[in-house]
């Protein structure tokens, strides 16, 4: 009997043990890896413009395997390439998360400052200065920290660019490593802020010599030239030209600037096969998406960006690099495929800015359009207004990213109140051909603007970054490229509407022409990974894409 009872219980402890496994929750899902894409000046319109002549595993993939952000916009006025690259990644604005621009007129240190520097660093990898950077200047967290945050540490978050400020930014506070490429030497680098030496993967990429390599290379284009319809004529006079070079046209070839060797390889479509390489590089170097935790890597291409500054959006230039990019996407999701497993992976990709047409292509087809020189509408127009109101002084401490910078001193050694001197200088830009308003940041609910933009431009005041006014110019008004070539920096659709497309892991094919915005990505990848936004984030979860 009691050995019959001893085999009952026996029997239903097994059973409730079978019970426990068949009603236990399946454990949380997440990806393995998020890879985090942002092209340098990539507009919405160039995703339809060159899509016939896109593969089917690149951009059109993702379009149509992914989800499609139609109507992505950023949010605030400062659509340059550090702000951009930080707000992508913490769902923030510039005016809190002090990344007000590329640089900006420091009030506390009394000087210009760039985005990302710090001297309190060093460089890894060379013995340049090209390395003195960190994201301490950004005051806010971002998804990749909330990451760090949420597995204590676990997760590894990598940031890969050409550019510093590409790297830094998007990879945050806790990365494990940013690199970026130091066109001197042509090696890639890194900061003491992340490590004492490069990792012995990175020290074989760069032994590979590969910007030797493409510098001995031509620049052709990949089909015959005559089939890009889509574009004007390759020769055209609103268009700049490589160093070395005396005309704008294919096929183009690579010389040294004096003292930096490979720099003239940023401006071609080289500089996203070595971004790709060393991106790919980072992803088995590092194991990404092999370990328990998700891992996060974050990529940017910034030749885009400086081939539309030299060349503009409507150049043979600009579409050639687009559809020499899509061949790296298609490359990059087969790599993913390979190391990660098809599905095991989330992707998503956007740009830190857009870009204005050239006005000399806009004026050939009769659309008003107009370049100066930069400062030319302000500078001398802002001190000569106040000479003549208030007596001689230097009333113009810096004038940068639209923002004037007064002299405070001048200001009280005048006796003269920053209204005071809105009202004259106000006056004054406003008789200037091209100047649509001036905007008092002191005083900023008292300017009438059309619908939106004065948040715009409210979002990227920071009272110890940003200047006493800010001067919004007319549409298609450029600074500083009078000769040819392109800019942004503005509140306009060609600077704000940008791509923003989710694909792979959690996400199903689907499109929203609902309106969204920058600040959206970060908190919609939270989501995603079931974990805290950035601390500064001010976006909303893309709810259509949950639907």
């Amino acid at each position: 009997m009691k050995k019959n009872a001893t085999v009952l219980l026996l029997l239903l402890s097994v059973f409730a043990q079978a019970q426990t496994r068949k009603t236990a929750p399946a454990p949380l899902q997440r990806p393995k890896l998020v890879v985090g894409i942002v092209v340098d000046q990539m507009r919405y319109d160039y995703l339809y413009r060159f899509y016939d002549k896109y593969s089917e595993g690149g951009f059109k993939k993702m379009m149509n395997e992914g989800f499609n952000c139609r109507n992505n916009h950023y949010h605030y006025a400062a659509t340059y390439t550090g702000p951009g690259h930080a707000q992508v990644f913490n769902g923030s604005s510039p005016a809190l998360s002090g990344i007000v621009g590329n640089d900006w007129y420091d009030k506390n240190w009394g000087r210009m400052r760039y985005c990302t520097e710090d001297t309190t660093e060093r460089s890894v990898g060379n013995t340049s200065s090209a390395g003195k950077m960190s994201p301490r200047n950004m005051w806010v967290d971002n998804i990749c920290d909330q990451l760090k945050i949420a597995s204590v540490g676990r997760s590894k978050v990598v940031g890969i660019a050409l550019k510093d400020r590409g790297a830094i930014l998007p990879a945050g506070h806790a990365a494990n490593a940013a690199y970026w490429f130091d066109s001197k030497d042509g090696n890639w680098i890194s900061s003491t802020y992340y490590m004492q030496q490069l990792p012995q993967w990175v020290q074989d990429f760069n032994a590979r010599k590969l910007p030797a390599q493409y510098a001995q290379q031509t620049w052709e284009t990949l089909l015959p030239i005559d089939q890009y319809v889509e574009s004007a004529p390759d020769d055209s006079p609103f268009e700049n030209v490589l160093q070395g070079e005396s005309k704008p046209v294919f096929p183009h070839s690579f010389v040294a600037a004096m003292g930096s060797k490979f720099e003239e390889l940023r401006t071609s479509p080289f500089g996203d096969q070595l971004t790709k390489e060393m991106a790919l590089a980072a992803l088995k170097g590092e194991n990404l998406g092999r370990g328990k935790e998700t891992d996060f890597l974050c990529v940017s291409f910034s030749s885009p960006d400086y081939i539309g500054h030299r060349f503009g959006p409507q150049s043979v230039e600009a579409q050639d690099e687009f559809l020499r990019l899509d061949k790296v996407m298609a490359e990059m999701l087969t790599a993913l495929d390979a190391q990660v497993g098809k599905g095991n992976y989330l992707v998503f990709l956007s740009a830190d800015h857009g870009v204005a047409e050239t006005p000399g292509f806009e004026r050939s087809l009769h659309i008003p359009a107009s370049n100066y020189e930069y400062g030319e509408l302000v500078n001398a127009t802002v001190e000569a207004a106040l000479d003549t109101a208030f007596g001689q002084a230097k009333w113009l401490q810096v004038y940068y990213n639209q923002q004037i910078y007064l002299n405070p001193a001048a200001l009280a050694a005048q006796k003269v109140t920053t209204e005071a001197a809105y009202d004259v200088v106000r006056a004054a830009l406003l008789r200037k051909k091209g100047v649509l308003n001036v905007v008092n940041f002191h005083n900023i609910n008292n300017t009438v603007l059309p619908l939106g933009v004065l948040d715009m431009i409210r979002n990227v005041y920071h009272p110890q970054r940003s200047g006493d006014f800010y001067v919004l110019f007319e549409p298609n008004l450029l600074e500083g490229y009078k000769k040819g070539g392109s800019s942004h920096g503005t509140t306009y659709a060609y600077d704000t509407h940008v791509p923003l497309l989710f694909y792979g892991w959690g996400i199903k094919a689907g499109q929203t022409l609902g309106r969204t915005h920058i600040s959206d990505i970060a908190p919609t990848v939270a989501a995603l990974l079931k974990i805290l936004e950035p601390n500064g984030c001010v976006g909303n979860p893309i709810e259509a894409i949950f639907k």
